[in-house]
């Protein structure tokens, strides 16, 4: 494989006429790394991938792969290659020729194509799948198929473009999983763009979370998780349910903050005292059978097994709060009273 490469975008901002797709966008992808640019429809995290292939130019700013200002280079001056949502395979090939196209067309010798195109799909896991074509192979293999061809390039960058929408759940985190392990094993700098936040989280190094244009967020998975910087990425980024809470007093960096009647001691993030949020997730929530000693009162409200966990829908004097609970052997029946309390991962304020 050629040497992974850093990815750099400075100040990038990419408009439509009068539309601003991406705005004043900077962050770095160190060589080697999988990053993923996770955002719901519309956010930029597209137009952010096509412009590090070249398919768009940016409007201002300036874009490095490796050592090289690549900002006006066309894609088919950068080293980088592209795995899309839809495959896109050419039908009437067999899958070796599928891999080895795009050596054919850069005048490789016909006998170096076949022989790396039939190591690359040993590393994928199809070794003797290259005669056939793509209509007799299942989605996920198409998938891989995909992934090959873009890998026997052997890019400075590989680009993944929603490549799991077009997958079943249960194939999705098969595939995934493949395509970590193939990144990880190769040393390749890749970006991922996906609007499945578990997606991000199962196959990253790190996430930029895109929000109307710009960045809202960028991190290790378990920070965007644990430490969501505003209301917008902790609801995006699993479920969370946020609560008005007041911050009092200030002791270094942490504060008392009111939540309803009960107090809790937690990290402040740079919040003034006053009136705030507080972004809880749902297994951040522990509940017990016994209201009068909790520190909330609630009501449940749907209780819904799903196997290694339940979930509930709890009534409270702070709202309806969405709870986890991995306790199934006893299951708080629908108009029990239950108490709830806090755990100590998964609670914390956050940003309007």
């Amino acid at each position: 494989m050629s040497s992974a490469a850093t990815v750099g975008f400075e100040n990038v901002t990419k408009a439509f006429g009068a539309v601003v797709a991406v705005r004043d966008v900077s962050f770095e992808v160190a060589p080697g790394h999988l990053v993923t640019l996770l955002g719901p429809s519309g956010c930029g995290k597209t137009t952010t991938l096509r412009m590090i292939a070249g398919l768009e130019l940016p409007t201002a700013g300036r874009i490095r792969i490796g050592e090289r200002d690549v900002t006006n280079l066309p894609a088919t001056d950068r080293d980088v290659a592209m795995v899309f949502q839809s495959y896109a395979l050419f039908p009437h090939m067999t899958v070796l020729e599928n891999v080895g196209y795009g050596l054919s067309v850069s005048g490789r010798p016909k006998a170096e194509v076949k022989e790396r195109a039939e190591t690359t799909l040993e590393l994928v896991g199809l070794e003797g799948f290259g005669a056939r074509l793509p209509s007799e192979l299942s989605g996920g293999q198409q998938q891989r198929v995909a992934v090959a061809r873009a890998v026997v390039l052997e890019p400075e960058v590989l680009l993944f473009d929603e490549p799991l929408s077009n997958l079943d759940a249960k194939l999705r985190r098969r595939v995934r999983e493949e395509i970590r392990e193939l990144q990880q094993r190769l040393g390749l700098t890749a970006v991922y763009v996906t609007h499945d936040q578990e997606e991000a989280l199962a196959i990253s190094d790190r996430i930029i979370v895109m929000n109307n244009a710009v960045i809202a967020q960028e991190g290790v998975p378990r920070d965007l998780y644990e430490a969501p910087a505003d209301r917008f990425v902790a609801d995006f980024i699993g479920d969370a349910n946020v609560l008005a809470v007041t911050i009092g007093a200030i002791d270094g960096e942490h504060a008392e903050v009111r939540i309803g009647e009960a107090r809790r001691r937690l990290l402040h993030r740079g919040l003034a005292p006053g009136p705030a949020h507080l972004a809880i997730r749902p297994e951040g929530i522990v509940l017990t059978a016994d209201p009068e000693a909790s520190i909330m009162a609630g009501r449940v409200r749907r209780a819904s097994y799903l196997g290694s966990h339940v979930e509930y829908d709890i009534e409270t004097a702070l709202g309806e709060l969405f709870v986890t609970d991995s306790d199934v052997d006893r299951i708080h029946p629908v108009g029990s009273e239950v108490g709830l309390g806090f755990g100590t991962h998964g609670v914390t304020l956050v940003r309007d």
